[in-house]
């Protein structure tokens, strides 16, 4: 072997060796921009989860405020107070309309869930996306339980004003 071929092998080598280098640099990168990654995921999915915990919860709360609404109308409507049992009653249909909204972001909440799981299969991530799920399962049906407690505080205003013959200035629709 000659002194130049000895210098052109040594040429590769040193070639293959700096590719070599970058390479390493590069899968340190990717493999600690990975490992953030994964974190903000983990990290999303969990406020994701909690987002529609709250959501639920907050839906739930509609539905309790619905049904002292009824409770208020339904009284209101024994008495001359037609007023009173209209306003019950419009207090009812927005403790609806936010149980509406909660469900509505619950599942906004379920589904960034389910994107992170998607996005990367993790014990935490999937569990998180199940709690997600079922909390916006609740602040649906949550939702539909203060639309129908709305729709009975509206009847018993109806029959307070019908008792009333519809009197002036009352307004039931």
């Amino acid at each position: 072997m000659t002194n130049f071929e000895i210098e052109n092998i040594q040429k590769q080598v040193d070639r293959i060796q700096l590719e070599f280098d970058d390479l390493k640099k590069l899968h340190v990168s990717t493999t600690t921009r990975y490992s953030e990654a994964l974190n903000v995921l983990r990290d999303s999915t969990a406020h994701a989860s909690e987002t529609a915990q709250r959501a639920a919860n907050a839906a739930e709360n509609s539905v309790a405020c619905s049904q002292k609404c009824v409770e208020a109308a339904q009284k209101a409507a024994l008495v001359p107070l037609v007023e009173a049992a209209q306003a019950a009653s419009e207090a009812a249909t927005y403790a609806a309309q936010s149980a509406l909204e909660s469900a509505a972001s619950a599942a906004s909440a379920a589904a960034t869930a389910a994107l992170s799981v998607a996005h990367h299969a993790e014990d935490a991530s999937t569990v998180a996306s199940s709690v997600a799920a079922e909390a916006s399962r609740k602040a649906s049906a949550f939702a539909a339980q203060a639309v129908v407690l709305s729709n009975q505080a509206r009847e018993y205003l109806l029959k307070a004003s019908q008792k009333l013959g519809n009197r002036p200035g009352i307004s039931v629709g």
